[in-house]
């Protein structure tokens, strides 16, 4: 058993991802910063611009790591030796969340414009797609298109490569739909931050939800079975299962967990806003 390991990182940790050295990278929202966290522990900081806040990040198919910097409007790239770079935005743009897409484009959302944008890793080309109201998280579907969370539209949204867009009102009303992700059971799986619920779409199928304790921030998949749920308003993290089972684990109270990532070394690694990651015990 893998105990539970806890790194100290100043600058508000938001969100992390694993990537292709073996090393977890996270985003420093407050202090406009990029930390690269090692598999002992040991901690490099790489300062991006003030009041640039580094929002959602995701490994890139070129071997580099991109995230969105929701205070300046550009999309960030960080390298394996800490080389940054960057694709520069319309003004107002505040990208937030980052994928990648099936075409191996970064397909990222813009909150600002209602937009989602896609571009190759060269950084050359930029297309647009309308999509509504406050776009948040976004993933790639079991069926290969990007599914969304529309924050200000009560809805998901699935938009096909080809630009087919597709938007399901949530049938809570204020849910304020957040994380998103996919996961085994060919289904999408979304936060609803507003209504203290976790949200499930099978493919083709009527919207389920499921009760919290907590306003559930981000979402990912556990490779076992089920998910794994940051609970930001109660200081804790939620996992349900495959058959609905939901089990809770108490956090420091203040520690403001946002962003979840499977580490290099297959463990549940959480970003703590306060100033921590944290690796949860197996």
């Amino acid at each position: 058993m893998t105990a539970a390991r806890k790194v100290a990182l100043d600058g508000g940790p938001y969100a992390l991802a694993a990537g292709p050295d073996g090393a977890l990278w996270v985003t420093l929202v407050h202090a406009g910063a990029i930390a690269r966290v090692g598999t002992a522990g040991e901690v490099r900081v790489f300062e991006v611009a003030a009041g640039s806040r580094p929002s959602l990040i995701t490994a890139g198919p070129d071997g580099a790591l991109w995230f969105t910097r929701n205070g300046d409007d550009r999309i960030g790239r960080i390298g394996p030796g800490g080389e940054l770079s960057a694709v520069e935005l319309p003004a107002g743009s505040a990208p937030y969340g980052i994928t990648v897409g099936p075409d191996a484009a970064l397909w990222f959302t813009a909150m600002g414009s209602g937009s989602v944008g896609r571009f190759a890793p060269d950084g050359r080309s930029l297309d647009w797609f309308p999509v509504g109201g406050g776009p948040a998280m976004i993933t790639v579907g079991p069926d290969n298109a990007l599914w969304l969370t529309l924050n200000a539209d009560n809805a998901i949204a699935r938009l096909a490569p080809s630009g087919e867009l597709t938007v399901r009102e949530l049938p809570t009303r204020a849910a304020g739909p957040v994380g998103i992700a996919t996961t085994h059971d060919d289904a999408i799986w979304f936060t609803e931050f507003g209504a203290e619920r976790l949200g499930r779409i099978p493919m083709d199928e009527a919207i389920q939800e499921i009760d919290l304790p907590g306003k559930p921030h981000a979402v990912i998949a556990d490779p076992a079975d089920g998910v794994w749920v940051s609970l930001w308003g109660s200081h804790q993290l939620a996992r349900v299962g495959g058959d609905g089972e939901i089990v809770v684990i108490d956090l420091p109270h203040g520690s403001e967990p946002h962003g979840l990532a499977i580490g290099p070394d297959g463990g549940l690694w959480v970003a703590l806003e306060a100033g921590f990651v944290l690796r949860m015990p197996d």
